[in-house]
Formats: structure tokens, C-alpha cells, sequence
């Protein structure tokens, strides 16, 4: 393939390559994003579930809950240190066992090459011995020698049968010189390669053993976390336990709260009524009343038109996010069920409250003496297509209203806050229609 036409492949490759890795960078941002948004839910969720409970209790429920949230990634990073551990094992040992091989075909390189070098020097000496017979004449006899010096058949044959064996000798003894010196010289190749293989092998055995002991300290590490998490969790289920008589008394506190609550909205309801009453008789007694000019044809209707009421709107700015629905809610202490009058949104601190709807602000109650419910204010909205309404909003930091205010729907009454018996911002927000409450999420404009 000619250059020109590669450019454009290397050019593809590197493209590919650059979204598979950027892909990959977006999978990762994505997981650790879902991962926050749902430790972020699961902290709302139980900071929710504690509403109404004592500080201190809130605290040490949260502290246990976080701790045992800590307990499934200390025993993966324990698993995955003991795997690590089993694996640079299983490293040192077949490091080991090439080391231990190679060191026994080192030796045994070393006793071939003793024993051709034994072999080497029998031989010489055999060639010395054959070197010096001819030094001093004693050379082997050609053929016509061995006719003229034979007496009979008989002694030539003999004399050639030695004669050629003498020969044989010399040539098998010299071949044996030949290969044994090669040989050696081939063991000895052979002996500095694994000489220097074994280096390398030891090399990397003492780094197996670095690297196994490293493995072992980290898993000891990582054990020694663990026991401690389970320690703690141990130590903050003792304290959990040891706080039960304060569990009680927040419920015993939010019973009060509650009651208080419901009597002043029961004061409004009756004041709305009495409000309505008063309207209709006003109504019927203008109906009622002669009409001055004559008599005969249309004219114009005496009294107010009955109040109508218009949409309820959302504490604060949407989208909304329930963090803790409206309704029954079990404590996770001993599974007491507890109802829960309103709904809680999720809210920054310092964010805006909204108005409900039209209407005059009948409390606003200071977090001081005020109970589980911190800053509080209760807005009365009047009556809305024949029945009473009343919002409720609790744990605000601040207050933008005054007693007896009217106010308009939209106008801020307030910011989101977490005062009273929480531990993070949000919004609680009730609806209570004729002295019951109801779920605000059902209402049209949620």
C-alpha cells in the first residue's frame, strides 16, 4: 500500500481511536454523575425520614448509615487486595520454579562439561602416546611391509587384522577429540545463556517477593480498615441504642407540635366559615332588600360574588423533586410509623418560597420555642370553591411576611432553611383543606 493511500487510514485509526477513548472518558463522567445524584437522593431520602427527630440522634443515625454505606467498597478493596495477593503468589512461584529449572540445567550443563573435559584429557593423552610411538619410529607398517615380514598367510593376516586396528584407534580417537571438544564448546554457549537467564529469573523473583510483600501489606491494610468500620459500626449502634429515651421525646414532641398546629388551623377554619357565613347573610340581605327606582326590568346585584378561589401553586420554582413524599413514614429506629403532613421538596438553602395563592398570613413562628418545626409560617388562603384552605410552611432560614399580611400568590414569604429538628435544606410545605390535610402533589398546579 503506497503512503498516500495510508495517511488517510492513520488518519481514520486515529480518529476511531480518539472517540473510543472519549466515549469512554463520557461513560465514566456519566457513571460518577449517576453515582452522585444517587448518594445525593439516598442522603435526602433519609435526612427525610429523621424529620421531626432530636439533632443529636439525626447525627448518630446518619454517621451509622454512612459508615455501613463505607462497609461494601472496604470489603471489595479487601477481595480485590487478597486476589492481588493470591496473584503475585502465584507470580513469585512460577518465577521460582523456571529459577529452580534453570538451576538444575545449569548444573547439569556443569557435569557434562566436567565429564567431556575428563574425556578430553583420556584422550590426549592417548594422542600423546600415539605422538610419541611415532617420534620414536614406531610407526604402523604399510601393507607391503606386513607381506615382507610375515613367515606365513597366517602371521600377515594377523599382522594386518592389528594393523588395521591400530588405524581404527587412531582415527576413532581423534573423531573423539573433535566432538567432545565441540560439544563442550556448545555446553559452554549453553552455560553462559542460562547463567544469564537465572540472573534475569533472580531479578525477577526478588521482584515477585517485593512486589508480593507490597500485595500483603496493602491486604493488611485494607483489613485493618475494615475491622475498623465494623468497630465503628459496632460502637454506633451502642450509641444508637443509648438514644432511644431521646427517639421518644422527639415523638412526644412532634405529637405536641402537631396538636398546636392543627388547633390553630381549626381557629382559621372557623374564621373562614365565620367569614363565609357573614358574606352569605350579607348576600341574601341584599337580595333581599327593595330596589329603589321602579320596578319591572334588570338592574344591579346587590353583595359580593361568592369567592371562587383560584389555582394553588408550588412552594418554590420547578421542576420539583420529592425528596420525602406526603403520608405515613416508618422511623428507622424501631419501625414506628409516624404520618407525615406534608411534602418535602428539594431546595438549596436561601432559595425563595413562594405565596400559595392570595391570602393573609395567619402565624409566623420563630424556630425558638417553636419545637420540631423550626421557622414556620402559616398562610391562610380563605376559602377556595366553598371549602377552607390553610399552606404551611415549615424550617425556613429567614421570613419575608409579618402577621396579618396579606399577600398575593407568587409573593416570597420567606427562604429555604433548616432550622427545627433537621439536619439539611428543603422545603416542607403542607395543604390543609377543612381541617384535614391533603397531599399537595395531587392539587393542578403540581
Amino acid at each position: 500500500m503506497t503512503r498516500r493511500k495510508l495517511m488517510p487510514l492513520a488518519a481514520g485509526l486515529v480518529l476511531a481511536l480518539t472517540l473510543v477513548q472519549t466515549t469512554a472518558q463520557g461513560s465514566d463522567r456519566d457513571d460518577l454523575v449517576r453515582q452522585k445524584e444517587q448518594q445525593t437522593q439516598q442522603m435526602e431520602s433519609i435526612q427525610s425520614e429523621l424529620e421531626g427527630v432530636d439533632v443529636n440522634l439525626q447525627k448518630v443515625y446518619m454517621d451509622l448509615q454512612e459508615t455501613r454505606g463505607k462497609l461494601p467498597g472496604a470489603q471489595a478493596e479487601l477481595a480485590n487486595a487478597q486476589a492481588e495477593v493470591a496473584t503475585a503468589q502465584r507470580e513469585q512461584e512460577a518465577v521460582g520454579a523456571r529459577l529452580d529449572a534453570a538451576q538444575g540445567e545449569l548444573e547439569t550443563i556443569g557435569t557434562e562439561i566436567k565429564a567431556g573435559e575428563e574425556k578430553l584429557a583420556q584422550t590426549r593423552d592417548q594422542i600423546g602416546e600415539i605422538a610419541r610411538a611415532q617420534y620414536r619410529g614406531e610407526t604402523t607398517p604399510s601393507t607391503v611391509e606386513l607381506l615382507v615380514g610375515s613367515q606365513s598367510s597366517e602371521d600377515f593376516l594377523t599382522a594386518f587384522a592389528a594393523n588395521e586396528t591400530a588405524q581404527r584407534v587412531q582415527s576413532v580417537t581423534l573423531t573423539e577429540v573433535s566432538q567432545t571438544t565441540a560439544s563442550n564448546r556448545m555446553r559452554q554457549q549453553r552455560q553462559t545463556a542460562v547463567e544469564s537467564e537465572i540472573g534475569e529469573l533472580k531479578a525477577q523473583a526478588d521482584q515477585a517477593l517485593a512486589d508480593k510483600k507490597q500485595k500483603e501489606q496493602a491486604a493488611t491494610e485494607k483489613k485493618q480498615a475494615l475491622d475498623e468500620l465494623e468497630a465503628s459500626i459496632s460502637d454506633q449502634q451502642k450509641a444508637l441504642e443509648g438514644q432511644k429515651d431521646a427517639f421518644q421525646a422527639s415523638l412526644n414532641q412532634m405529637a405536641a407540635d402537631r396538636d398546636s398546629t392543627a388547633a390553630q388551623i381549626a381557629a382559621i377554619d372557623a374564621e373562614n366559615a365565620r367569614k363565609a357565613a357573614e358574606e352569605a347573610r350579607q348576600r341574601q340581605a341584599a337580595a333581599a332588600a327593595p330596589r329603589s327606582g321602579g320596578g319591572g326590568g334588570g338592574g344591579g346585584r346587590g353583595g359580593s360574588a361568592p369567592n371562587t378561589g383560584q389555582q394553588i401553586i408550588p412552594p418554590i420554582s420547578g421542576p420539583l423533586y420529592v425528596t420525602s413524599p406526603f403520608g405515613w413514614r416508618i422511623y428507622p429506629f424501631d419501625g414506628q410509623r409516624w404520618f407525615h403532613n406534608g411534602v418535602d421538596l428539594r431546595s438549596a438553602c436561601g432559595n425563595p418560597q413562594f405565596a400559595a395563592s392570595d391570602g393573609t398570613v395567619s402565624a409566623v413562628r420563630p424556630a425558638a420555642g417553636n419545637g420540631t418545626h423550626g421557622n414556620q409560617v402559616i398562610l391562610n388562603l380563605g376559602n377556595i370553591n366553598g371549602s377552607s384552605y390553610v399552606a404551611v410552611y415549615n424550617h425556613l432560614s429567614g421570613f419575608n411576611v409579618s402577621v396579618g399580611q396579606r399577600v398575593s400568590r407568587g409573593d416570597i414569604i420567606g427562604w429555604t432553611g433548616q432550622t427545627g429538628m433537621v439536619t439539611g435544606c428543603h422545603v416542607h410545605f403542607e395543604i390543609w383543606k377543612d381541617g384535614q390535610v391533603i397531599d399537595p402533589m395531587t392539587l393542578p398546579g403540581f
